[in-house]
């Protein structure tokens, strides 16, 4: 079968034969139809993702929309290494395929599911998130960013905060205030300090480096001890550390915690999809994508942007 295959993590992968998969026990065999580029797939595909087994070659791509043996339209996450979701056919636990809702297309329910599950995740199974609360994104602009906006203001957020470097971007947001991220530290520091003074309930921040850490010392000045802040770190586009000094755990209470593959179980990742998929017609969540064959995956994988996410379609 076709495939888009990484033989050489440094090359990324290509468009090539693979062996066609045998379905094991409590499997089958996906004809797939959608799979989408996220951060986590070029992460593994480059081999620097925690999650890389390293066995060469592998199909790129962690999940997708596909039809089952028996007619089924399903997003499925997960096929076993060597296997990816970016083939013509992927072999899938059962328990790892849900039904799209038949008001998502191919194309948008696979484009939406990774940064949507990322997303509902960070919020309501690491962050507790409750309606009435406030809630302030940091690096909102990117796929995941913007979902987690639309889905926090569908959940019932009190107040949404949302911040960025790129201020066009930030003013299309559906969010309360915006956040506009500089390298002037104090100038940052004086902003976050004012809306942490107002309470932040919950955090989802998506690049850590230096906003978190302004972020983090803001919180820490302002959190009452009786009012707990989530603090609920999923990725780490600014930078993959920080110099926190522990007085500001110390001096407030905190909740630093992470969201992701391993401090959430599979099941509760395939769930937190399910659920988001299926809130994403009643809460007409949107995302920007563009569609590309497989065929053009060696073209196409350079060229993607996390802000238009790039979806292969299978022929």
């Amino acid at each position: 079968m076709k495939a888009a295959v990484v033989f050489d993590p440094a090359k990324g992968p290509v468009y090539a034969d693979f062996d066609l998969p045998v379905a094991q026990a409590n499997q089958q065999l996906i004809s797939v139809k959608a799979a989408a580029i996220s951060h986590v797939v070029k992460s593994r595909a480059s081999g620097k993702h925690y999650s890389f087994d390293g066995v060469l070659p592998f199909i790129a791509g962690v999940d997708g929309v596909g039809v089952t043996p028996e007619g089924e339209r399903v997003y499925f996450v997960f096929p076993p290494s060597p296997w990816g979701s970016m083939a013509e056919v992927a072999p899938v636990s059962r328990s790892q395929c849900l039904a799209v809702p038949d008001a998502l297309d191919d194309t948008t329910a696979a484009a939406m599911a990774n940064p949507g599950m990322s997303a509902w995740a960070a919020l309501v199974n690491r962050g507790g998130f409750k309606a009435g609360e406030t809630v302030l994104i940091n690096g909102a602009t990117g796929s995941a960013g913007q979902l987690a906006v639309q889905i926090a203001r569908y959940l019932g957020a009190k107040k949404i905060i949302a911040t960025g470097r790129n201020a066009q971007a930030l003013a299309s947001l559906a969010a309360d205030a915006t956040v506009l991220l500089t390298d002037d530290e104090a100038a940052l520091s004086l902003v976050l300090n004012e809306h942490a003074a107002k309470q932040i309930d919950v955090v989802i921040d998506y690049l850590w480096g230096n906003s978190a850490l302004s972020l983090l010392k803001a919180l820490a000045k302002h959190t009452p001890g009786v009012t707990p802040v989530r603090y609920v770190q999923v990725g780490s586009l600014s930078g993959q550390d920080i110099l926190l000094p522990s007085a500001v755990l110390r001096s407030s209470p905190i909740q630093l915690m992470g969201s992701g593959i391993g401090s959430l179980s599979l099941p509760e990742l395939v769930g937190a999809t399910g659920e988001m998929l299926n809130s994403a017609v009643a809460g007409k969540f949107t995302i920007a994508h563009q569609v590309c064959p497989l065929a053009d995956v060696a073209q196409a994988w350079p060229l993607d942007d996390s802000k238009n996410r790039t979806v292969f379609v299978v022929a």
